[in-house]
């Protein structure tokens, strides 16, 4: 459909954090969802919704972290792009699933609404 927006689901725990991301995506023109951990992020991709790229941190409460997330989605939804974030890992490329971008914290807000161009464009 022309002129329609990409969604966006970011997952992170601290509220200030997502807050801030939504806003940076949402000001970068995309349509953007949260959740605050894995569980809500899989109910959320599970709802038809068009989610085409996921920004999570990686450490996460709930049954499973971000890193766990990421695979699961690779799984069963393989075109939904990925991003990672974290403050405290540092996370190899081997360990993420094919085509998903890590970022350490603090991150700069241009790399990341870089980053979801160029993977919802790839």
């Amino acid at each position: 459909m022309a002129g329609r927006k990409s969604v966006v689901l970011v997952v992170e725990d601290d509220t200030l954090i997502r807050m801030a991301a939504v806003d940076l995506l949402e000001t970068a023109g995309y349509d953007v969802l949260e959740a605050g951990t894995a569980d809500e992020a899989i109910l959320m991709l599970e709802a038809p919704n068009d989610i085409a790229l996921v920004f999570t941190d990686v450490e996460m409460p709930g049954s499973m972290d971000g890193m766990k997330l990421c695979h699961a989605i690779r799984d069963r939804w393989p075109p939904v792009k990925l991003i990672v974030a974290s403050g405290r890992q540092v996370v190899e490329g081997n360990q993420l699933p094919s085509g998903a971008r890590f970022f350490s914290k603090p991150y700069r807000d241009d790399t990341i609404v870089a980053a979801v161009g160029e993977l919802l464009a790839a």
